[in-house]
């Protein structure tokens, strides 16, 4: 695999970025940015030239010329809800991005930033006589909707279930769980468990999504910070209450839910050790966290009669081998279960990157319109 690839994955303090030479990774870095850095932008999205500076002063002071850049790849961001893949970034996206409809989320960074340095590179290879063009790209954005019909139908016609969701991890660790049993993510059936700060559960079949949560929109599985599904009229009495705005209620269920709600944290290790020290309350609430993922992970196998090939549990709390036993052997019924754990983004983000030099994927191009 030949190449220099640069990976942006921008979060809500922090800017990680790797730089993978040859399909090795050089180095990889987490640029954190302070309480006070931040508070200096009135919105989110004002901060991509702070962000971007401080990418390109660290290239610098590791000695990495931007002329040798090839791809610069990026997380995908909140946009008009599109096909997995891969998309070269255009100013169609710029601007859905910037206008920020579907959410003012950190993630909306990394695609203009990756844009921005790709541009850059250029100019210093223009400026050199250097041939090559670097291209910035996004993949399997978090609100790529490959969902069937059916599943998209709600109780209530104005409340439609939609997408949003781990696509990037999940679609890379089903290509990757194809991979060990010599088949490609077209001929494998998988249901995916992403568990971190936020949690989805996504069911993959012929390379495609076809039903997963909205993990920013109170739908899905408990996390460490996000209620998930919750009972409908309780929460309509508490929004009619007069004690809560509508901000207050949106950021309980997401972000100050699940193990922040009731605890104070949201670090399940803090949680679990407690649970092991006795602390009644963390146990129960760890075994309801993994009763809320089985169930999800169950009724998605409804969806194709339980002819699943593999659950894969990933994320970071794979790693807790406590909680990924008790899910599996609440699940392992309906398929073998296989443990990816952590994150994984920035490797998957190169991954799709020699994808694109090599010529094995499918460059699309975003349309806000197309879907």
């Amino acid at each position: 695999m030949k190449g220099r690839i640069l990976v942006v994955n921008t979060g809500s303090t922090s800017t990680k970025i790797a730089v993978y030479d040859s399909g090795e990774k050089l180095f990889e870095k987490n640029l954190t940015h302070t309480a006070e850095e931040i508070s200096k932008y009135e919105s989110v999205m004002d901060q991509t030239p702070m962000r971007r500076d401080s990418i390109t002063d660290f290239l610098s002071e590791k000695g990495v010329a931007l002329e040798s850049i090839d791809i610069s790849m990026a997380r995908g961001g909140l946009i008009t809800p599109i096909r997995t893949g891969v998309y070269e970034v255009n100013q169609a996206m710029r601007d859905a991005l910037m206008a920020a409809k579907e959410g003012a989320h950190a993630c909306n960074l990394s695609a203009l930033i990756a844009d921005d340095i790709a541009v850059m590179v250029n100019d210093a290879r223009e400026a050199r006589g250097i041939p090559g063009k670097c291209r910035a790209f996004i993949a399997d954005p978090p609100m790529a909707d490959e969902m069937l019909p059916e599943v998209k139908v709600g109780g209530l016609p104005e409340f439609p279930r939609r997408t949003l969701f781990h696509a990037l991890n999940s679609r890379a660790m089903v290509r990757r769980y194809a991979r060990s049993v010599g088949k490609t993510n077209r001929e494998v059936t998988v249901i995916v468990a992403h568990m971190g700060g936020g949690s989805s559960v996504s069911l993959h079949r012929n390379g495609l999504v076809i039903d997963t949560n909205d993990a920013l929109g109170g739908d899905g599985p408990i996390s460490p910070e996000r209620a998930g599904s919750v009972p409908a009229f309780p929460l309509v009495e508490k929004c009619f209450s007069g004690k809560w705005t509508e901000d207050q209620i949106k950021k309980r269920l997401v972000g100050r839910g699940g193990a922040v709600a009731y605890f104070g944290t949201n670090d399940l290790r803090e949680v679990a050790a407690r649970a092991n020290a006795g602390d009644a309350e963390c146990d129960t609430f760890l075994r309801g966290f993994c009763v809320s993922f089985a169930k999800y992970i169950a009724a998605l196998s409804a969806v194709v009669c339980g002819e699943v090939d593999a659950i894969i549990l990933t994320g970071g709390i794979a790693h807790n081998a406590a909680i990924v036993e008790e899910i599996s052997r609440r699940v392992r019924f309906i398929a073998p279960v296989v443990v990816y754990a952590g994150e994984n983004e920035l490797e998957s983000l190169a991954e799709n990157g020699y994808g694109i030099l090599a010529g094995e994927f499918e460059i699309k191009h975003y349309h806000p319109d197309h879907f």
